[in-house]
Formats: structure tokens, sequence, C-alpha cells
């Protein structure tokens, strides 16, 4: 048997190891794996949340507020380019954000790159370098960045008032400022804590040539000679990721995925992705399952500008072998509403990166109010306060330990999870970041 006093204590003493000897598992034999039914057509597009919506949740006098200091910019025009229109939390933020700095009547458009593998390759290892990975820059790979961006540069226009260029792989797009009064801005979504040395060089006298840069975290941010902002990312809470749902639809989604609500289950939701580190999840998963029972399940897809995604699911696949209680789930990119009742119908969530921005899923599990396990990296610890609005891990070792302390003590997660979702509300809304822009805009333009 179980002492909860030495858990108690080895939790309060932050403990992240296991010492306990394990026991056998109390829960009934289970059918093989049976394929998920997944749907391959994706629905039809809601209509975007106006800002009387949002009402509710922020109370009318932020949106007042919102609203006053939005008028100075008033027909001013804004282009927001990126790298892809779907995948990861960049497109989703400004799948929202655009159509909000819209109707607030600055006039907001979005554009993505193109490219080609090559491109894309290039790209892709530009940003796990920027993250620390080791990475050479052989003058090919400067080739096929510059005659890409030369494409896309000649294909776009860039007439409008403020121009805001997302992460690394449209970096290059700043050739194309004039001398004009056009303002641009670089927006980082990425941890340049620690970059490599060679890329940085190589993207740096771009970023300075912007008129200023926005980053996710102060640890983030780099020595440039160009005004820096921080700007937290972001979740829309009305959006068909983080909305409420009916119980019957989560459970319909459940069975569809060949997910037991009648047992424990521990999710993350992330791209198929080294940095996302799943193969490490599984192994926290095979340490935990010898003391508790639950269900591992591990939903994501893919992004147009990472190649590398389709490898690291095959591995995780492999790893996850023929474990019926390993639910490996590769979603289409229409898939908001299923991860949504995914991550309702979970017990705890994971986000157990080894490298990180700022780790919008995590934002997503705290308004749901989940518990929630992540990796203390990137811009998790500006959500996660340690045992008050979740537990931050350092290791697969710890991860298994958390996994097992809060599925025993499930009155402490009760009330990190609600600890998590004021935590989001006071600062990770839509709303509040939309404010951000309006007032950054307005002092790149010189508005009082």
């Amino acid at each position: 048997m179980h002492d909860p006093n030495r858990l108690a204590a080895a939790q309060a003493s932050g403990a992240e190891t296991i010492t306990e000897a394990p026991t056998q598992s109390a829960s009934p034999a289970v059918p093989a794996r049976r394929k998920p039914k997944i749907s391959d057509t994706p629905p039809p597009a809601p209509p975007a949340p106006k800002l009387a919506d949002y009402e509710p949740i922020i109370g009318k006098s932020q949106l007042d507020e919102l609203r006053f200091v939005s008028q100075p910019l008033q027909g001013k025009r804004v282009k927001m380019v990126n790298s892809t229109a779907v995948g990861g939390g960049v497109a989703e933020m400004l799948n929202r954000l655009v159509p909000l700095l819209d109707e607030l009547g600055v006039k907001t458009g979005w554009e993505v790159i193109t490219g080609g593998n090559d491109f894309f390759d290039v790209t892709k290892g530009f940003h796990n370098a920027l993250h620390g990975a080791a990475f050479t820059l052989t003058q090919q790979a400067r080739d096929v960045f510059m005659s890409h961006t030369e494409q896309n540069r000649q294909r776009m226009r860039f007439d409008e008032d403020f121009v805001v260029i997302h992460d690394p792989q449209p970096a290059g797009l700043i050739g194309s400022k004039s001398e004009g009064p056009s303002k641009w801005v670089w927006r980082c979504h990425i941890d340049l804590s620690h970059p490599n040395e060679d890329v940085w060089k190589f993207l740096q006298p771009m970023v300075e040539r912007y008129d200023a840069a926005v980053f996710s975290s102060p640890a983030f941010a780099r020595q440039l000679a160009i005004p820096q902002a921080l700007f937290y990312p972001c979740i829309d809470p009305l959006s068909e990721k983080n909305k409420e749902l009916d119980d019957s639809y989560v459970q319909t989604v459940c069975d569809n995925f060949g997910v037991d609500r009648s047992r424990p289950i521990v999710t993350q939701i992330s791209r198929f992705d080294r940095l996302k580190d799943p193969l490490g999840v599984i192994q926290a998963y095979k340490m935990a399952k010898k003391y508790v029972d639950f269900q591992l399940v591990l939903a994501g897809g893919g992004a147009s500008d990472d190649p590398e995604g389709a490898v690291v699911l095959k591995e995780v696949q492999g790893a996850a072998a023929e474990d019926p209680d390993v639910i490996i789930l590769e979603l289409p990119p229409w898939s908001a509403l299923e991860i949504n009742a995914l991550q309702r119908a979970s017990t705890i969530v994971i986000q157990k990166s080894l490298k990180e921005g700022f780790g919008l899923t995590v934002t997503e599990a705290l308004w749901k109010s989940k518990p929630t396990i992540a990796s203390a990296v990137g811009g998790i610890p500006t959500q996660i306060i340690d045992k008050h609005t979740g537990v931050l891990v350092h290791s697969i070792e710890g991860c298994a330990y958390q996994i097992r302390y809060l599925l025993t003590h499930p009155e402490f997660g009760a009330q990190l999870g609600k600890n998590g979702r004021e935590h989001v509300r006071e600062n990770f809304l839509m709303t509040t970041n939309a404010r951000r822009w309006v007032l950054l805009l307005r002092i790149l333009s010189g508005l009082n």
C-alpha cells in the first residue's frame, strides 16, 4: 500500500524520483488498440467572434478601454506575414488577431510566404539552431534562404503603414522596406537566449533593419540596435480550440478516438517534433504506469514549414509498439474542436518540451482548468508558477513522478487547475494581446 504522508512529503520537497516499489495494476485487461476515427473533411469555418462577445469573459470596462486606445489608429493599415497558414501557435493567433484588429478600425491583412522543401528544410534547421541545436550554416543554406526570400519579395507588396514579420522564416523580407513612413516590426516567437551563433550572426543584420522587435519573454531577447518590446502570446477563449463544449460532444470525440473516459487520461497536444519530446513522454508514461493506471494520448499534426514531422511520428509509433493504452493521433489542421474535447476529457495535460517558444498548448490547458505538467523551458515558467498554477519538471523521471502524484492527489490537481485558469484570464487572452499591439503601433507612429 502507498503511504500518502510519504508522497505528500516528497511533493513538498520537490522530489522528482519514484522510490516506492511498484504495485500490480488493478485495471482490467484492455483490448488491442483500434484505429481511431478521424474526420478527413474540414468543417465549415465558424464566423469570427465579435468584440462584444468577449464581454462576459473580460468585462465591459476592458472592452471599452480597448476601443478607446484604438481610436488614433483608425484607418491605418497593417500587414502580418508568417510562414504557414495552419499548424502551430503563430497561425492560430493570427487567425484571431487579424479580424479583431480589423474590427477595432485598424485595417489588418495576413499573408503567408511560399517555398519549396529545400527552403523549409533550411528554415527548420534555422529554427532548431536558434533554440541552440547544432547546425552547419553552409553557403548553400544561405543561398536557398536568400533566393526564396527574393521570390517572396517579388510577388508581395508592402505599402501598408505597418508591416509585422513573424519569426525567422520571412525575416529577409525586410529587404523590401523603403525609406517611406511605414514601420516594420519583427515578432520573434522563439527562445533566442542561447542561439547557434553562426545562424544568429546571419540573421541579426536583417533583424536590426526593423524599427522594433517583439519577444515573448525577457529571457528570449538579444542585444539589438533597435527598440524591443515584450508581448506574451495568447489564446482566444472563443475559438474552436478553447470555447466551452457540451459533454456529449466530448464523449463522442473520445469514442471516435478510442479513449476510455472511465479511466484516467494523460494527454500531450503537440506537433510531432523532436523539441516537443514525444519519445520522452512515452518513457515517462512507462515509468509511471508501473504505479498507477492511466491512458496516454499523444495528439498532434504537422505544418507546411516542418518537413521533419513525418519522421518523428514514425519514431513515436515505434516507441509505443502495440501498447493499447498509448493512443497516437495524427490529426488534420481542422481538428481544433477535437483537440479542445481531448483537453477537456483529460485528467492531466503534459507539455514535456526540450525547447519551447511560449507553449500555447500550456495556456490552453490552464484555461480549461486542467492540472498541467510542463518542462521549465522557454516561456512555460511564465505561465506555470510551480505548484501554484501547475507543475514544472526538468526530466523524464520528474515528469513520471508528477503524473503519479497528481493522479493520486486529485484535490491538489483541482486547485492547480483553478489557479491556472485565473492566471490565463489575467495575462494571456487575445483581447490583452490586441491591446498591446495597438499601443505598440501608436508608439511607432508617434501617436499619443
